[in-house]
Parts: structure tokens; sequence; C-alpha cells
């Protein structure tokens, strides 16, 4: 009877223990895992223990972990409700390998996992790559998954936090807005007043052959025409022209 309890509770614990890695393994993706063996094997273990205390819906896939080596962590104090926050500051929510981060200019900006944080390329060459505070110093460890790629760096990431309306790319368009007014316009000349409808071009004067005796009173009459019809609407202009030709016309 004791032989059989036996035998029943070895088997029991046999099942237990049997089930328990099943329901663990699905809670980590395999990239994941792969990812994991890699970072073991470049001997960043502490990254991995971190990686392994944080919740496991944390991390899905989609991601570029910039892992301190050993002795850097060692040096951190951390919460254990800071593993998390850590971790999404110490991570680029898509996978890199190092000759697609090379792309980045000098002064770009890269989201980490906490969108309010950012990272600053200094970009020097191969060998010489900053993100913000920290040196890239073993890239590409992790390759064998198709969605996380790591690369080790020689500190504690030191984010920067960029206010919302920051344009991180290019110099704004310059637009027209309510703090910058436009240059006023040039007012346009006012025109130049009336002169009560006189014509400005001079009237010739006639000729003495047109003053003769024998055509004074047609030709006389003919310059007063030729007045009225020079333009001058002002009557009283009209009527002294005409007054002055009969004066010299008599006189002659």
């Amino acid at each position: 009877m004791a032989t059989t309890s036996i035998s029943l509770l070895a088997l029991l614990m046999a099942l237990v223990s049997s089930s328990a890695p099943t329901n663990a393994i699905p809670s980590r993706n395999q990239d994941l895992l792969l990812a994991t063996e890699e970072m073991q094997n470049a001997n960043y273990f502490t990254f991995v223990m971190l990686i392994n205390m944080a919740p496991a819906n944390l991390i899905q896939g989609n991601v570029t972990f910039l892992m301190p080596n050993d002795w850097a962590l060692a040096k951190t104090l951390m919460p254990e409700n800071a593993v998390s926050d850590f971790l999404l500051l110490h991570s680029i929510p898509s996978p890199l390998l190092f000759d697609q981060l090379g792309h980045f200019p000098t002064s770009s900006l890269i989201p980490t996992g906490k969108p309010e944080l950012m990272l600053r390329v200094s970009n020097n060459g191969w060998g010489n790559f900053y993100l913000n505070n920290v040196w890239i110093v073993r890239p590409n460890v992790c390759t064998a998954g198709s969605s996380i790629r790591c690369h080790g760096i020689d500190g504690v990431v030191e984010a920067t936090m960029i206010p919302e309306n920051h344009n991180t790319s290019t110099l704004p368009l310059p637009t027209c807005s309510s703090s910058s007014n436009p240059a006023p316009l040039l007012p346009s000349p006012l025109p130049a007043p009336p002169l009560g409808g006189v014509n400005l071009t001079p009237l010739e004067a006639p000729p003495p052959s047109d003053l003769d005796d024998g055509g004074s009173s047609t030709q006389k009459s003919g310059s007063c025409k030729r007045l009225l019809l020079g333009g001058f609407s002002t009557l009283h202009l009209t009527m002294m022209g005409c007054l002055i030709l009969l004066a010299i016309g008599l006189s002659v």
C-alpha cells in the first residue's frame, strides 16, 4: 500500500514538473528565447536576468535592445518595480541591425520604448556611433530571430525628454501666424486731382494770313469753334478766349 502511494505521488510530481515548462514557454516568444541565448553567449547575463524579471507581455518582438554590460549594471541602483521602465528605455521599437542604424545622420532623434524619451544620434562612422551618452561597442549581438536585434553599449542610457511640439527632422518652414505680421503693403499713390476737364494740349495760334480783311468774320467764328472743340469745358474761359480773339480781329 505504501509502495503504491509513493508511486502515485512520484507520478503526480512528474506530471506537475512536466506541465510547468509547457505553461511557461508560450509566455515567451521564440525570437525572444533565441535572443536571450545569444545575449548569454556574449556574456550579457545581467541584462537577460532583467528580461526574465519583466512581465511576459512587455516584449512581443519588433524591438532592438541596447544592452549595458554586467559591470555597468552592477553599479546601477534599480528598484524591482523599475525593471520594465529600464528595459523600455534601453529599447527601440523596431528591429535594427547596426548597418541600418548607420543610416541615421548626426542629430537625428530615435524614439525609445517610452514614447516621451528619445535617443539623439552622433554618427561618426563605424566604431564611433553614439546614442545620447552611450557608445555602441558590440553591434549585432542578436541576429538569429527575425524580430529582435540587440547591441552592446558601454553604459546605462541617459535619455532625453523631447517636448511634444519639437520638430525632430528639419527646421520648420516659415508659416503665417498671429505672432508674425506680414510687412504692410505700400499705399498706392493717390490720383492727381482733376483739373476741371481742361485739355492740356497747347492750342496753336492762327497764322497771320488767317486774319486778313476779307475773311475776318469767318475766321473769328472758326477760331471760337476751335477753342470750344479744344476741350475747354469751363464756360468763362471759353467766353474770355472768344472775346480776346474778337478784339484782335476788330483792331486789325
